[in-house]
């Protein structure tokens, strides 16, 4: 039910999703059939039955979580039978072009001077993505920052410099790979983005990744994992090994803006890309 200016502000960024997905029109499903509304509080306790595990959405892209009462959230496990939700790159469609460059030059047009969300009001530049079309190997990570915003390309403050290093470290050039965030706006403060500028912005991702198509494609940090994936999973437990995104083989690993708080996980961040290498080397 809408209730407040963020409940159409919600609304109007998942319409925009499905519009940029090319949905058309919505199923109707009959209101004897709606599945019941739960959220922080126990289902069955009005009737005097037992309560019930109280269920949250998983994510932007569908699939449900059950909580358990201890807080604590099991992935992966719908709390309603069906088929599992349909990969976020599936129902993407990037622009019929000769090539991958001008598929992309042809998103940037329909991305414009952006001013679906509210993240345009605080930009100085749209942070597009940068790198080479044909990219074998593709970053993504949460949103710009400050210098990013900047200049307008993404990963060039300290962490975008040891990100160049990495990516140097793996026998790469940075001119190799393509690299592009979740959110093409700074967030307020470099504040995650929440989920309905997630939701307004990440089509413009998933044009991307479809139109380079990656052999691999490393999630940098939790918010860009989940956002690929369609999961609620934090990056500790999905780094480590690759996840499949309609045959691109997906690689989650710590941001390298948490590897400069903490340089002790540099070594399972390298033991991640030399898995990516290993997969690059084997694709030929």
């Amino acid at each position: 039910m809408i209730r407040t200016p963020g409940d159409w502000q919600a609304l109007r960024a998942r319409l925009e999703w499905l519009r940029l997905l090319g949905v058309e029109e919505l199923p109707f499903v009959a209101p004897e059939r709606r599945p019941a509304q739960v959220s922080s509080e126990w289902a069955g306790t009005a009737t005097g039955g037992p309560p019930a595990r109280p269920v949250v959405q998983a994510g932007l892209f569908g699939g449900f979580e059950d909580v358990d009462g201890g807080g604590s959230a099991r992935s992966g496990r719908r709390s309603r039978g069906g088929a599992p939700p349909v990969s976020p790159l599936a129902t993407a469609r990037a622009p019929e072009a000769p090539d991958a460059a001008t598929a992309l030059r042809l998103i940037r047009e329909d991305l414009g001077d952006c001013t679906r969300c509210s993240l345009c009001r605080g930009r100085t530049n749209i942070v597009f993505g940068v790198g080479n079309p044909d990219a074998r190997l593709m970053f993504v990570g949460e949103g710009p920052g400050a210098d990013e915003d900047l200049k307008g390309e993404p990963f060039v403050g300290r962490a975008g410099q040891l990100l160049t290093k990495i990516i140097e470290s793996m026998g790469m050039q940075r001119g190799e790979v393509y690299i592009a965030n979740v959110v093409k706006c700074r967030p307020p403060e470099n504040r995650t983005p929440l989920p309905d500028e997630i939701g307004t912005c990440a089509p413009f991702l998933f044009q991307q990744i479809r139109a380079i198509r990656p052999r691999v494609l490393v999630c940098l940090g939790t918010p860009a994992a989940q956002t690929v994936l369609g999961t609620r999973e934090t990056i500790t437990r999905l780094r480590g090994g690759f996840h499949d995104l309609e045959g691109i083989r997906v690689m989650p690993t710590f941001h390298p803006a948490y590897l400069l708080r903490n340089p002790a996980a540099k070594r399972e961040v390298w033991d991640d890309m030399k898995k990516v290498i290993a997969e690059l080397k084997a694709a030929g």
